[in-house]
């Protein structure tokens, strides 16, 4: 029967299905971190990968053993003995056991497709193989959550037999039958009626779901299968895994516990959601997902004037939650597009306060105009417009002034290097630097530090994070615009800077110059 529960298990499996998507790697170190960023959150179950299976997982679980986790459960991963063997000299189940962890999830088959021409043994034999493996390590004192694999194509093609290798591992002692939606193509009604048959048999307190995002729909299946009844749902952090990735936990969470009524262990903590997903993204060495539901930045960005204006008014007229609520903010992106209000906004974000009547906010509109309609966007580049702001408001200060700056690029027998030379006035003094790099910009970057680090020691602390090109009006060749995008830190924040010009190094020299302003302006 349907489980009148509304409290939902969280099993992360990011460590061991996220780690199959393609450029996921994360270090033994890094799994550790990992496993303890997701017990503060609160996860009910951390899976760590299989044990044996490669040096880093070993290693992984042998210093697993010694964290000291508050709630999560780790769980080690493998699968039901080979057929014909017995559970007790089963080697891979040995290791699951010598792994030392408290829970372990066993994959089995429930697709006759799958026992007939992958496993090549009997219907009969499958079943004893889920029962007996199931049985012998609860036997040994551990829970066992077992993954039905490709139990909805299973189903569809024999729901008989896929509920008989459900019921064998009920016989064995699973804690949970999680039901898995390997191959992600199915359906929203076809997963909700199939889960609902595995829990009028089974009761809901016993059924979870494991979905995958091949068709886009992993977090929809995913709450289909909850809204069947499920009680637990595994998914990985930011969608890693295989193919297209797996069910997106940040996007499964929020959606589960503010628009469904749902609770969970880690509910209380929704409000680190998206510092938890740019963790993640950091160790992943990967660029966070601007669009992402409830964590992108982009999430509850407001980009025309009435949204904006309405947004600032009444915020649920233009946001469906709280940004809080997930640790998000509301941000007002600032184009040609906007109006009076907008600027207004935007401005108070960054820390100016402007009337709408003000002759500054005229001359500001139209200049801001003027730029976006040479090529330049501040969306990603608020530290510009900030500067921006602070010049039209009189409030812009001078740090520095540019007397010159030529850069040099030459192609030797060891390859490519670029020499820069840049001249300033600061504090009156004339300043002369040259440096080298293995491009232009590089080169630029280290001769503007140069002269200016003496004056502005903090100037240390910044690094050169990212940085873009686009090419503006392809159609013109190399006469064409270059749009230059460059991310900046300092270890505390994060900013962006844009420069526009004919010329790339004369584009890149506006955002280089603009992020060492931001920072000296911001001390």
């Amino acid at each position: 029967m349907k489980s009148t529960s509304q409290a939902v298990k969280i099993y992360d499996t990011t460590l061991r299905d996220g780690t199959q998507g393609e450029g996921i790697s994360f270090s033994v170190a890094d799994k550790l971190r990992i496993a303890e960023k997701l017990d503060q959150f609160g996860v009910d179950y951390i899976e760590g990968g299989f044990p044996g299976s490669n040096p880093r997982d070993i290693a992984f679980f042998a210093e697993a053993k010694n964290l000291r986790l508050k709630h999560a459960r780790l769980a080690a991963f493998g699968s039901t003995r080979r057929a014909g063997a017995k559970a007790s000299e089963d080697p891979q189940l040995r290791t699951l056991l010598d792994s030392g962890m408290p829970v372990l999830t066993l994959v089995g088959k429930t697709w006759l497709l799958h026992v007939t021409e992958i496993l090549r043994t009997t219907p009969e034999e499958n079943l004893a193989m889920i029962e007996d493996s199931i049985r012998y390590l609860v036997a040994q004192g551990r829970e066992v959550v077992y993954d039905a694999e490709h139990f909805f194509d299973g189903y569809l093609a024999d729901s008989d037999y896929a509920l008989r290798t459900l019921d064998a591992a009920a016989r064995g002692g699973a804690s949970n039958l999680t039901l898995c939606e390997t191959n992600g193509g199915k359906l929203v009604p076809e997963v909700a009626r199939i889960t609902a048959a595995a829990v009028a048999r089974f009761g809901g307190d016993k059924v979870g779901v494991h979905c995958h995002n091949d068709s886009g729909l992993g977090v929809a299946v995913s709450l289909a299968g909850l809204e069947a009844g499920a009680c637990l749902v595994q998914g990985t952090m930011n969608g890693y895994g295989e193919r297209v990735g797996n069910a997106n936990l940040t996007t499964i969470l929020p959606n589960l516990f503010l628009k469904m009524g749902r609770t969970a262990h880690c509910a209380p903590h929704l409000g680190q959601l998206r510092e938890l997903s740019l963790f993640f993204d950091e160790l992943a060495n990967l660029r966070p997902d601007p669009k992402a539901p409830f964590v992108g930045q982009s999430a509850f960005a407001h980009k025309g004037g009435l949204h904006a204006n309405a947004a600032q008014k009444v915020a649920r007229s233009y946001e469906h939650i709280d940004p809080a609520q997930v640790g998000n903010r509301t941000r007002v992106l600032v184009s040609d597009m906007a109006g009076r209000s907008s600027i207004v906004i935007k401005a108070r974000e960054l820390g100016f306060e402007l009337d709408e009547k003000s002759p500054e906010l005229k001359g500001l509109i139209e200049e801001l105009k003027e730029l976006e309609f040479r090529g330049y966007e501040f969306e990603a580049a608020d530290a510009s417009l900030r500067l921006l702001m602070a010049k039209n408001l009189g409030q812009r200060r001078s740090f520095f002034e540019v007397e010159g700056y030529r850069v040099i690029i030459e192609r030797t027998a060891n390859g490519l290097s670029a020499e820069a030379t840049v001249k300033l006035k600061v504090n009156g003094k004339s300043v002369h630097t040259v440096a080298e790099g293995s491009g232009p910009v590089g080169a630029l970057d280290k001769a503007l530090r140069l002269a200016l680090e003496p004056t502005y020691p903090q100037l240390s602390e910044m690094i050169l994070r990212d940085y873009k090109v686009r090419i503006l009006e392809s159609s013109q060749g190399t006469g064409a615009r270059t749009r230059v995008l460059i991310e900046s830190g300092d270890g505390k924040s994060i900013w962006g800077t844009v420069g526009v010009n004919d010329n790339i190094i004369d584009a890149s020299w506006d955002a280089l110059r603009d992020a060492v302003e931001y920072k000296l302006a911001r001390g």
